[in-house]
């Protein structure tokens, strides 16, 4: 699996992976963008998308590890 951002080359994390397939495409399994560039693809703010995040985990969303 790709563990670089395709837009800017920064490494991703699990949630990085979990929100590009969140907002773009369930089934990818390449391509990923890191949290920033998808903010900037969806004209939100990091922080909004991470909020959104938290609640996709918190409501049981399958692609975000729960928190330990």
């Amino acid at each position: 699996m790709q563990n670089k951002c395709v837009i800017c080359g920064a490494d991703l994390t699990p949630d990085d992976i979990g929100a590009s397939r969140k907002l773009i495409n369930r089934g990818m399994d390449k391509d990923f963008l890191c949290i920033s560039c998808l903010a900037e693809k969806y004209g939100v703010t990091v922080e909004k998308l991470k909020e959104k995040i938290e609640y996709w985990r918190e409501s049981g969303c399958m692609l975000f590890a729960p928190k330990e």
